[in-house]
């Protein structure tokens, strides 16, 4: 396990470079998950690329600092963690709040991002209603209690009917989540509206939504894509908010697809 101090804070970390020279792409991940849901995606590029995931503050083995916090708090984290690293410019991929996270780091830090892939995610996710819901829900019964509805979104019932082992994990992954960390999330989340930034967006960008997604929905991610100068729209079928697990080959490729020509086709 790899750590490094970053705004304050402990950040946890993993950073695959199988040889020197080559691309970074680093993942940032939705609410309620750690590093560990690009494990499929990262064994299928790590040979091509150097691949950095991490865990935000509050989730996994990263500490929560003081709370709360904003989406520009979480960009600074990043582009500490790839200025103490020395890994940018990098091919920033985002999922759900961390694609908020994404659109934060390329306004604070354009230097450190050389492409976007924007996955689930949307410049304004939700309503203040329904975070200021899904606090009070999690304050009064704990993540537990919300647990079901979560992963009734994150998965389609193919996958939570027939991988029901590490659909199990999964779950423990969410349940095991600091509640302090989660709440911090939602709060920065609802606060959170990158809709003019995304319009300004100059960078190569990739969208990828899943196509079964309710809550960042394929529309929602179409509409966003079409926004962005130039960026390229795909739909994953059989996956809804977390297509690196249920499709970690159908995600690498469409990533790998999309790095090629930015590269002049050496990867």
């Amino acid at each position: 396990m790899k750590f490094i101090h970053s705004n304050g804070i402990a950040l946890h970390y993993e950073l695959h470079r199988p040889a020197a020279g080559l691309p970074v792409i680093v993942f940032a991940n939705s609410l309620g998950t750690d590093l560990r849901i690009w494990d499929d995606v990262v064994a299928l590029l790590a040979p091509r690329f150097a691949i950095l995931t991490y865990d935000k503050r509050g989730h996994g083995l990263s500490d929560l600092g003081e709370a709360p916090h904003m989406i520009a708090t979480h960009a600074a984290d990043l582009a500490d963690l790839l200025d103490q690293l020395g890994s940018g410019p990098a091919i920033v991929c985002g999922l759900s709040v961390g694609g908020l996270i994404a659109l934060g780091l390329l306004s604070s830090r354009p230097d450190l991002v050389r492409a976007l892939v924007l996955c689930d995610t949307a410049p304004k996710i939700g309503t203040d209603a329904g975070w200021n819901g899904r606090i009070r829900a999690v304050e009064q019964g704990g993540i537990v209690g919300v647990a079901d509805a979560i992963l009734a979104g994150w998965f389609t019932a193919a996958y939570r009917n027939g991988a029901a082992a590490a659909f199990a994990g999964w779950r423990n992954m969410l349940t095991r989540q600091s509640a302090a960390g989660y709440l911090a999330i939602c709060a920065a989340i609802r606060d959170a509206d990158f809709t003019a930034a995304a319009k300004a967006i100059a960078v190569p960008t990739l969208c990828i939504a899943g196509e079964s997604d309710m809550t960042t929905t394929p529309e929602l991610m179409a509409a966003m894509a079409k926004a962005i100068p130039k960026a390229r729209f795909e739909v994953i079928r059989d996956a809804a908010h977390i297509p690196c697990i249920e499709q970690p080959a159908v995600f690498a490729a469409l990533i790998a697809d999309f790095v090629q020509p930015l590269l002049g086709g050496t990867t």
